[in-house]
């Protein structure tokens, strides 16, 4: 490696929450806008790692494990109207965990960082895990 190539890695640093919820927000602007509409509400949050109550509930053997989670009710699961004291939908991204997939990978972090937003935002149409690799796995 040369040395300018190396002066070059010297001055890079590792991606930050405010860095990730860019990316989050610019492939959630790419999504169709019908699409969009549909998840009008939904809070995007980014944290470095799942709290521990998290990690127990997902039964996580790690803080690695998870890299975002969606919090609440999908809506085939909700009503018209919201009930008293309910909390939004919230999807959450977690940085160090997305940031190891990420190295251990090929894909871009933009890339990343989408594949897991759409996977939260299906839980919050209320698809399954299992659907939701039918739907990848059908889509090529």
């Amino acid at each position: 490696m040369t040395a300018e190539a190396l002066s070059g890695l010297a001055s890079l640093r590792a991606p930050t929450s405010e860095d990730i919820d860019a990316l989050a927000r610019d492939a959630f602007e790419r999504l169709p806008a019908s699409f969009r509409r549909l998840t009008d509400g939904l809070v995007i949050q980014v944290a470095d790692f799942p709290d521990s109550e998290t990690l127990n509930e997902m039964g996580a053997e790690s803080e690695f494990d998870l890299l975002g989670l969606f919090r609440g009710r999908g809506l085939a699961q909700r009503g018209t109207v919201a009930e008293t004291g309910e909390l939004p939908n919230m999807i959450w991204l977690y940085r160090r965990p997305l940031l190891d997939y990420w190295c251990e990978g090929e894909d871009s972090l933009g890339a990343v960082v989408t594949h897991v937003l759409i996977h939260e935002i299906g839980h919050h149409f209320g698809l399954s895990d299992e659907d939701m690799e039918a739907i990848e796995r059908s889509a090529g």
